[in-house]
């Protein structure tokens, strides 16, 4: 008999009852009929790629800093660049 072959969204989901809900692995375990060696295995991989994820937005908070910063240095040059008008009524 073959290893079971589980989708992606399968194993987000047994690993989410263990990390945000608080369920023990054995317990997830043998409700959902899967090693707990497997559970252990998804969680950590699982990590892996949610740390990616964690430096991806640690980057994109970084590149929109920077742009409203620059957006900001462009709006004043933008208003020290516009000739000072003075009325044209006379005094």
């Amino acid at each position: 008999m073959g290893k079971p072959n589980f989708s992606d969204e399968f194993k987000r989901d047994a690993v989410a009852q263990i990390t945000e809900r608080g369920y023990p692995v054995a317990e997830v375990s043998q409700r959902l009929g899967v090693s707990q060696h497997s559970l252990y295995s998804w969680k950590r991989q699982l990590a892996k790629v949610g740390s990616g994820d964690a430096g991806k937005d640690a980057e994109i908070r970084q590149l929109k800093r920077e742009l409203a910063r620059v957006t900001e240095e462009r709006d004043i040059l933008k208003r020290m660049a516009r000739p000072v008008r003075k009325p044209d009524h006379p005094s």
